[in-house]
């Protein structure tokens, strides 16, 4: 009798649990609304440290290396100041670089930006021209094509490609640090936390060796240690790749006097940094507005020089950067980038190559050990 009664209130406690957990379930579900918003608040606070720890992470490759380079110094002030001064150097040339992007390289592309745009009116009377005088048995004059002609002139560029829209982008791009007080505490944040890398790396080795295990600390630590590395040479190689493409992009495309030389050059420079599909697309792109722009024999020429500057890029240029860091067979980057690309744009296609490639080395570790039992 005893045994049925515990069996009856153990039944009626487990309902009455289930039943506690789904209200709970419910409610949080009720109000993810308000959670969300909640997050989204704090991490609002958070932007300038954020955006500060990402200045850091970003500038950690050159301020180690000018940093390494006074430490050899024979005059003990500059040893024992080494990191200082590279820091100091490190923030000078990076607002170096900004100025001169900001009064000589942007303003050559805004201005590009608004030709472009003056004259699409002229380019599109131009296509129809020429689609007019082409030979009826043309592969190319169709009723798709004649359909695609004017979906085109319905198409309004400058809400994609205005100056508004770019000065929309670039304040997009940097929104999560918004005023000056806070891109003052970003600067700060990063400037402490390059300075201290020591103290916070000794602070968060003492907390992991508190909480884990030993063993597990290890495996944190080596783990930690690799995907930086990978993570780290692929953000920093491909821009630098980006920018060697589209400076040599701009100068073989001003050399053969194509119109929007800069532009296209930045463009392809920036696409370039999305492995594969970027070089395709921006290709496409330039090549389509030279042929508007100049005719087919200059596009065709263009084209050529720059699929010649791709290669060069691809078997030169690209792998001395990178090095032997991104093992990645092209099926997996691909695969990668569309991944990617599908669930996080632009973003996603760029990320996806150095997660695939931390998850690759996580999956070879993993047969290894089981192989190796």
């Amino acid at each position: 009798m005893k045994e049925e009664i515990k069996s009856h209130w153990r039944s009626w406690i487990f309902y009455i649990s289930i039943g506690i957990l789904l209200i709970i379930a419910y409610k949080a579900l009720d109000s993810i609304g308000f959670l969300v918003n909640g997050v989204k608040n704090f991490l609002s606070i958070l932007s300038p440290f954020l955006v500060g720890l990402l200045m850091a992470y970003l500038l950690y490759m050159p301020e180690s290396k000018i940093e390494s380079l006074f430490k050899r110094s024979r005059k003990r002030i500059i040893r024992k100041n080494a990191r200082k001064i590279a820091i100091l150097i490190t923030y000078i040339l990076v607002i170096l670089i900004l100025m001169i992007i900001i009064n000589f390289i942007l303003p050559v592309i805004i201005d590009s930006v608004n030709e472009l745009i003056s004259n699409l009116q002229n380019y599109y009377s131009r296509i129809i021209d020429t689609y007019n005088n082409l030979p009826e048995d043309s592969l190319f004059k169709t009723e798709q094509v004649y359909n695609a002609l004017k979906e085109a002139q319905n198409f309004d560029l400058k809400q994609y490609i205005s100056v508004e829209r770019i000065m929309q982008y670039i304040k997009g791009a940097v929104g999560i640090a918004r005023g000056v007080f806070d891109v003052f505490v970003a600067v700060i944040v990063s400037i402490y936390i390059l300075a201290e890398r020591n103290q916070i790396y000794m602070f968060f080795a003492r907390l992991g060796k508190a909480i884990f295990k030993e063993n597990t600390c290890n495996y944190i630590e080596k783990y930690f240690y690799r995907s930086n590395g990978v993570f780290f040479k692929f953000i920093s190689s491909q821009f630098i790749d980006a920018i060697v493409v589209g400076v040599l992009t701009t100068i073989a495309m001003s050399i053969l006097k194509v119109k929007y030389a800069s532009l296209l050059g930045f463009t392809i420079g920036l696409f370039n940094m999305i492995p594969y599909f970027g070089a395709i697309v921006a290709v496409a792109i330039a090549g389509i507005i030279t042929f508007i722009t100049g005719g087919f024999y200059k596009a065709l020429l263009m084209f050529i020089v720059v699929v010649i500057l791709q290669q060069v890029d691809a078997n030169i240029i690209n792998p001395k950067i990178i090095g032997d860091s991104l093992k990645i067979s092209p099926i997996l980057v691909i695969l990668a980038v569309t991944i990617g690309g599908a669930y996080f744009g632009v973003i996603g296609m760029f990320l996806g190559v150095p997660i695939a490639g931390i998850l690759k080395i996580l999956v070879n570790d993993y047969i290894d050990s089981k192989v190796n039992e």
